[in-house]
């Protein structure tokens, strides 16, 4: 059989003396504490998330949201006071941190408050010597601590600067202290004069400005931490203030009443008349909101910089189900809050109670708003009673905040409530859930439930009834007065039976259709029959105060809590079992129907699930319930739910489930009616009401319809009006659209006239064109031809020069082949003797070199490990960079003579190139005699040609524009990536030298490790040898034992004896020396051991300590190297993306520099392969290989 659980369901109630007790997580979920959790209460679906608060803590103290509304905060105070940060976004609430004062002795934290970037927490303590305790919660370090002297002004408030993490404010009865956290230390940087004034609050306006309010309803705005002016509430008021102190204020008020700001010159003077206290305040976009006395909140919006308006007055609304005078609109507002769009303003009261106002609906209404409840009306004192029925999900409570409250367990909503003139001690519900029997102060009374009232009709002379209860079926009643149970008849409302024999107070009766059971302060349990008053068993405890007590499930035995800290099972006037518990004494039981399970509360607000048949030990689950004792418990009649009150106030609903999350099944179908009681008056009342109301709607039908028919009258003549004014409006627009007509067309006649003359011109000035053109090509043609003379002349002067060029050129070429070759050999010569001495200079001074390093390297050896490693890696270093050195400069002697003999081939070249112009030389004179074949055509296909060449010269000269532009465009485009390049080469330098120095850390951590392991090893080794020569020495005394035991048996022979005890002497008494060894031995042996075991269990420490230092570095190192290596790998991408583009502008470039023959060339080493033009990825080797195709061609 699996064991019962219970889970927490749902909670009506709030914790008061929590400061900011009330805070929205998002437009709709809302969190707050209420017993010994916070919950989180969404308002539309109406569910609840509960988050449990610490086991240790003796109660919650304050709380705080950070910024971004993940993170909630609270602190419980104790012996030693703990502030705990949860996870909201997290299902459960999960714990993130539990921070401490660390050694300093804090009891409770009275406010606590999370940075802008909810990095930091500040904790606040109590006084007279308050302090400030600055977190890094994330870490779970504490940063900072100030401590003040004794000054015995209690502090109230503490708040981060919204716009600086660093910037705090301290507000509390004459102290108001500005403190920034710089240089590791929480430093003041501010302190108003105002010992005088108590402030109550504070909020931050802006980055400078700061609005505190008073216990005397003043609103004091503070400028950098100086008391600049005041913000007054009425123009009436200030002016009897302004009356009282005429220093303070300027001697002006508005008509209009809106707020002044009035500078101050002394903040020291006595505060004014008492006026309503300003408990809260908070700022907003707009401006701030802060309560006004009891149940009033003002809403004020800034006007300009230092000016601020009072725009809205928002009150509590009265109590409509209070039978007498309210105290709902006396409430003092503790917390305001404001939702995340703040389209939502929340408070909550000293009293217990949450309200709402949606902003965005109701601020255009009226001047004076209301408040409407968020979720319920809560109790606001302790709770007293607690009953259910059978019939219906109701249950019933009663507390001394005089009133009675009417819950329904499944909807989870208030059904029912009324207050009253007296406090109420117990309730009971009738099984029908109709009637309810409370216990006042004066009497006990039997009352209705009707749809909308509690009605009293019956009294009964029983003073501070403390219990009562119905029967099961409801036949009759048990009534607590004093030490005397009354059994009262419910039909009859006689008193059938008085139960005599307590001799103290009864704390609590189970009542039974037959039987009832008591318990008292006096230790007794006494079990009495209801037909016949007679008592059928008891048990007597003196020592113990029973505080609860309840029949089993099959009524056959009595299960009953007290003071003595023991959950006890009678039956038959004997204590069958008692089950002991802790330190927390039980208050109340109760136990479920299936007899599965027994529940219990404790004084400490804990609730108890206890197997049932009792266990023999203490074997049980604790759940966190409430902050105080649990005063009533009781389960449903389904099984289904458990319903605990305490003096806290609250009433917690709770699901009762197995292990597996299934409820319990019940043997029993209880089907919830749903009929109400309502008296025959009410009934003739609301009839009657009806019927005013049905000819209230009939006249109102008759007058409406009436008011229709006027209506439709005056819109018909409006109408007939409307239409007169259309049809001479639509006469007077064709009378204007005939005029424009003929105007148009007039238009037109003259449009036709001004376009002949116009075509009549223009086909004159074309002929005079056409004339001036052609005497223009007469003329043209006539130089053309003096122009081919010319051509051909200078043609026969070119084939002259260019034969003799040619014979120069050749006799030149061949003194310079001849020449060069000479010089080749001479410097080829040259140039392998020096090359070869250079090497061998060099070489020698390598090896010079290497031979130094290693007798150095020796040396820091003998010495030093770690600085022979660091030495060795230098000398590497230097030697790679000498060798780098070394192939630079044979690359360079390789690339002088690569260069020559380059030269050699460009001459051979030049002598191709000079013979290839020649040939194309040759073609293009025949060309250009074909050209002058050519040019005998007509002069129209020569002014056709050249009009082409113009617009082909004017796209071109379009064209040449726009690849300009582009080519700015890229040269502006190349130049931030040049330079964001050559930043990511250095950042890759500097973290190559940072890995390089995390392989020496490595290596040297791994070398000490070693070390440690050999040292280890050789410990063992010594260990093993010492444990040989004691199990040595060990046999040789067992042997001498023996050997002695021998010679007992030759006691009777002398001489037998003294031979074995020679023979023993010559074998085991061999030197004196030897024997102090041995004496000495054992005694060594053991403090060796000893010494030998604690070097190994330090080293074995030292170990341990030194490999888990070298994975956190190694952790550390590898997600460096991954951040690394990804940035690198961006930068080759991005270097990639530069030289593609570079290398399209350059492609670009010779397309526009070189002429038209060259760009089939670009384009096929564009477009080719780069691995063919041993272009690889940039290094010294591939920049060689680029080089030497680039100039061998």
């Amino acid at each position: 059989m699996s064991f019962v659980v219970a889970q927490s369901h749902f909670i009506f109630g709030v914790r008061t003396g929590v400061r900011n007790n009330l805070c929205f997580f998002d437009e709709q979920t809302v969190v707050f504490p209420s017993g010994n959790s916070c919950v989180c209460f969404n308002t539309v679906q109406r569910w609840q998330r509960f988050i449990s608060g610490s086991e240790r803590s003796q109660g919650m103290r304050a709380m705080t949201i950070s910024s971004n509304r993940r993170y909630l905060a609270v602190s419980d105070y104790g012996e030693r006071a703990t502030v705990t940060v949860f996870d909201l976004q997290h299902e459960q609430g999960r714990k993130r941190k539990i921070l401490s004062a660390g050694d300093m002795s804090v009891q409770e934290f009275i406010c606590i408050a999370f940075s802008p970037d909810s990095k930091y927490l500040i904790g606040l303590t109590e006084g007279p010597e308050w302090m400030l305790i600055l977190w890094l919660w994330e870490k779970h370090k504490l940063l900072a601590t100030l401590k003040t002297p004794n000054t015995n002004n209690p502090v109230t408030q503490v708040s981060f600067n919204p716009y600086n993490n660093t910037q705090l404010c301290v507000s509390g009865t004459g102290v108001f202290k500005l403190f920034r956290y710089s240089e590791g230390a929480l430093k003041q940087s501010s302190v108003a004069k105002v010992e005088s004034i108590n402030f109550l609050c504070h909020t931050w306006m802006s980055e400078h400005r700061v609005i505190a309010g008073t216990d005397t309803g003043r609103l004091l705005v503070f400028e950098s931490g100086d008391l600049r002016r005041e913000i007054s509430m009425t123009s009436v008021q200030a002016a009897s203030v302004a009356h009282l102190h005429p220093m303070l204020f300027l001697p002006f008020l508005t008509q209009s009443g809106q707020v002044e700001v009035k500078k101050i010159k002394d903040a020291n003077v006595d505060e004014g008349p008492s006026v309503p206290s300003i408990t809260a305040i908070l700022s907003y976009s707009k401006g701030f909101a802060c309560s006004r006395g009891p149940g009033t909140v003002f809403l004020f919006e800034q006007t300009d910089e230092s000016g601020y308006r009072k725009t809205r007055e928002i009150k509590i609304p009265l109590d409509a189900y209070c039978s007498g005078v309210t105290l709902a609109e006396y409430q003092q507002i503790d917390t305001i809050c404001f939702s995340p769009a703040e389209e939502t303003l929340a408070i909550s009261t000293n009293r217990g109670q949450l309200y709402s106002l949606m902003l965005s609906l109701q601020l255009h209404q009226e001047d004076k708003l209301h408040f409407e409840l968020l979720s319920q009306s809560f109790h606001s004192s302790s709770i007293t009673g607690l009953s259910i029925c059978i019939r219906k999900p109701l249950v019933a409570t009663c507390s001394l905040d005089r009133s009675v409250r009417i819950w329904n367990y499944e909807t989870k909503v208030l059904e029912l409530y009324k207050e009253f003139q007296e406090e109420a001690y117990s309730v009971a519900l009738h099984p029908t859930g109709l009637f309810i029997l409370v216990g006042f102060s004066d009497r006990l009374r039997l009352m209705n439930l009707l749809i909308d009232d509690i009605r009293t009709f019956k009294e009964f002379t029983v003073r501070s009834c403390r219990e009562c209860a119905f029967s099961n079926g409801g036949h009759m009643f048990a009534a607590v007065n004093g030490n005397i149970i009354q059994i009262y008849s419910v039909t009859s409302f006689d008193n059938i039976l008085n139960l005599k024999g307590h001799n103290g107070k009864v704390s609590q009766l189970d009542l039974d259709d037959s039987r009832v059971v008591s318990c008292g302060v006096d230790g007794a349990v006494y079990e009495w029959n209801t037909q016949s008053g007679k008592r059928e068993s008891e048990s007597v405890l003196k020592s113990c105060s029973y505080t609860g007590v309840a029949f089993s499930s099959d009524c056959k035995t009595i299960l009953a809590v007290g003071t003595d800290l023991t959950l006890k099972e009678i039956q038959d006037c004997q204590v069958l079992r008692e089950v002991p518990a802790d330190e927390t004494a039980h208050t109340a039981l109760a136990v479920s129907h299936s007899g599965r399970v027994v529940f219990t509360g404790t004084s400490s607000g804990t609730v108890r699930a206890i197997k049932y048949p009792l266990p023999i030990q203490k074997e049980w689950i604790t759940y966190q319930a409430h902050s105080g004792p649990v005063t009533k418990m009781v389960i449903t009649y389904d099984d289904q739910f458990l319903l605990t009150v305490s003096e806290d106030g609250c009433l917690l609903i709770w699901k009762i489930i197995d292990k597996e999350g299934r409820g319990l099944k019940s043997n029993k179908h209880i089907v919830h009616t749903e009929e109400i009681l309502i008296t025959k008056s009410d009934l003739e009342e609301k009839t009657q009401h009806m019927l005013e109301m049905k000819m209230r709607l009939e006249e109102l039908q008759m007058e409406n319809e009436y008011q229709l028919r006027l209506k439709d009258m005056n819109y018909n003549e409006k109408l007939r009006e409307l239409s007169d004014n259309f049809v001479q409006q639509i006469g007077t627009l064709k009378t204007s659209q005939q005029a424009m007509k003929t105007e148009m067309e007039k238009q037109e006649c003259e449009n036709q006239q001004n376009s002949a003359e116009l075509i009549m011109k223009h086909s004159k000035e074309l002929k005079d064109l056409e004339l001036s053109y052609s005497q223009k090509l007469i003329v043209e043609h006539e130089k053309y031809q003096d122009l081919e003379q010319k051509h051909q002349r200078m043609l026969e002067d070119y084939e002259k020069q260019l034969k003799s060029a040619e014979d120069r050129k050749i006799q030149a070429v061949e003194e310079l082949t001849k020449m060069y070759e000479a010089k080749l050999q001479e410097k080829t010569q040259l140039l392998a003797q020096e090359d070869a001495e250079q090497k061998i200079s060099v070489f020698k001074a390598i090896i010079k070199q290497a031979e130094e390093d290693e007798e150095r390297k020796i040396l820091e050896i003998q010495t030093n490990y770690e600085k022979k490693m660091k030495t060795e890696k230098q000398t590497n270093a230097n030697l790679k960079g000498k060798n780098s050195i070394m192939a630079q400069k044979f690359i360079s002697l390789q690339k002088r003579i690569d260069d020559r003999s380059a030269d050699i081939n460009k001459l051979k070249q030049e002598r191709q190139r000079l013979l290839g112009l020649i040939r194309s030389l040759e073609s293009d004179i025949e060309d250009l005699k074909r050209q002058i074949s050519g040019h005998e055509k007509t002069s129209q296909d020569k002014d056709h040609i050249i009009l082409c060449l113009k617009r082909k010269n004017q796209e071109l000269e379009k064209l040449k524009f726009v690849l300009e532009f582009q080519l700015n465009e890229l040269k502006q485009k190349t130049e931030p990536l040049q330079h964001d390049i050559s930043v990511k080469k250095e950042r890759i330098s500097q973290l190559e030298e940072e890995l390089i120095q995390t392989d020496k850390s490595n290596a040297q951590l791994k070398l000490t490790v070693s070390e440690l392991k050999l040292k280890l090893k050789t410990r063992d080794k010594e260990m093993c040898k010492e444990s040989q020569k004691v199990k040595d020495l060990e046999t040789h005394l067992q042997r001498l034992k023996s050997d002695l035991h021998n010679c007992v048996s030759f006691i009777q022979e002398p001489k037998t004896l003294k031979d074995n005890i020679q023979m023993i002497y010559t074998r085991y008494v061999q030197q004196t020396e030897r024997v102090s060894v041995l004496r000495k031995t054992p005694r060594a042996v053991r403090h060796q051991c000893d010494r030998q075991e604690r070097t190994v269990n330090g080293l074995k420490m030292r170990l341990v300590k030194s490999a888990e230092e070298h994975e956190k570095v190694y952790a550390k190192i590898m997600k460096e190297n991954m951040t690394l290596i990804a940035e690198i790998n961006e930068l080759r991408k991005e270097l990639h993306l530069a030289r593609t583009q570079a290398k399209d502008v350059k492609a670009q470039l010779a397309l526009l520099k070189k002429p038209k023959k060259s760009q089939p060339i670009l384009e096929e080493a564009a477009y080719q392969d780069p691995k063919q033009l041993g272009v690889k990825i940039p290094n010294s080797h591939t920049v060689f290989a680029f080089w030497n195709y680039h100039f061998n061609g």
